[in-house]
């Protein structure tokens, strides 16, 4: 029978461990590292909120002109802000450019508004119709899918930060819709194409 030896177990070196400076330039590196990656973050998480509300929009365009080929009577699509969330609904198009008791809104992420301030050229970058200063923005499509002269964008901005833009146009009266997003020289006095 073969026996092992036993070897006495270690005794803990007091002086092992992480000394209070070594603990403190490893907690200042990464508040440092930190600080370099949050507006980077903040950014890519901002842009994304603004590429998905600006699809939500453009289908919802989309959808509307697709209705209206279909069952051969106008559709509209209202987007609106309600204490400061952004909603938006497609529905038939009532006399006018009422809007239904009976239409189901759907809200955008809640750090996005609508663009409404003035760009650098004294000009709007959200164009789209509204019938009074508080009514929603709003586009008709006929039942051939034309918009009856209303052309115009929707542009959208997160709430603390509106050099990122994200917007949906109606550019044609037959209804061709596109998406765009901010840039550094104005087209038509608009940043955002």
């Amino acid at each position: 029978m073969l026996h092992k030896k036993l070897t006495p177990k270690p005794v803990p070196n007091a002086t092992a461990g992480y000394t209070l400076m070594e603990v403190t330039m490893v907690v200042l590196m990464i508040g440092i590292l930190g600080a370099i990656a949050a507006p980077g973050w903040l950014r890519f998480v901002n842009v994304r909120r603004l590429n998905t509300g600006q699809s939500q929009i453009y289908h919802a365009m989309q959808e509307a002109k697709r209705n209206a080929t279909r069952d051969k009577v106008k559709w509209q699509v209202s987007i609106r802000e309600v204490n400061e969330q952004v909603q938006w609904a497609v529905h038939r198009a009532e006399s006018g450019y009422s809007i239904p008791n009976t239409v189901n809104w759907h809200n955008l992420d809640p750090h996005i508004q609508v663009y409404k301030d003035q760009n650098d050229k004294d000009q709007s970058e959200t164009t789209l119709h509204k019938d009074s200063p508080n009514g929603p923005w709003h586009v008709q499509f006929n039942y051939k899918g034309n918009t009856n002269g209303q052309m115009g964008q929707i542009t959208l901005v997160p709430k603390d930060d509106s050099q990122i833009q994200r917007c949906v146009y109606v550019s044609t009266l037959i209804g061709t819709l596109r998406m765009g997003e901010d840039n550094d020289k104005p087209r038509n006095d608009k940043y955002c194409y």
